[in-house]
């Protein structure tokens, strides 16, 4: 937490979203290709169905881990990745320009939760 943010940012110079949830995988093993290049709208989300379990069911937030991999629609078109914590998630977040945890439930409707086999 506190790493600046940067859009396709991917260590200790700047993360974005992506980069903040592939440090995570790394974290649990994960060796593979993370997306590069995408837009800031729109993006082949369906690599996290290539990584992680997908968690049916959970976009009712009862359903969601401390772990779990967030995909949440931020506004028309646009989506962002977090993390679920025991008392938020953490995020990079664009506006403040940082990684940061947010207490609570994230205030953005959630399209997809994910989380590592095991």
């Amino acid at each position: 937490m506190g790493t600046r943010f940067r859009l396709h940012g991917r260590g200790a110079d700047g993360l974005d979203c992506v980069g903040l949830v592939a440090l995570a995988l790394r974290a649990g093993g994960y060796e593979g290709a993370v997306p590069t290049g995408y837009a800031l709208r729109g993006g082949d989300w369906g690599v996290l169905d290539r990584v992680l379990v997908r968690v049916a069911g959970a976009e009712d937030e009862a359903e969601v881990g401390v772990g779990d991999v967030l995909l949440m629609a931020v506004g028309p078109g646009q989506v962002h990745l977090g993390i679920r914590t025991a008392r938020g998630f953490v995020h990079a977040d664009a506006g403040l320009r940082r990684v940061v945890e947010r207490p609570g439930i994230p205030p953005w409707p959630l399209i997809g939760v994910w989380r590592m086999e095991g």
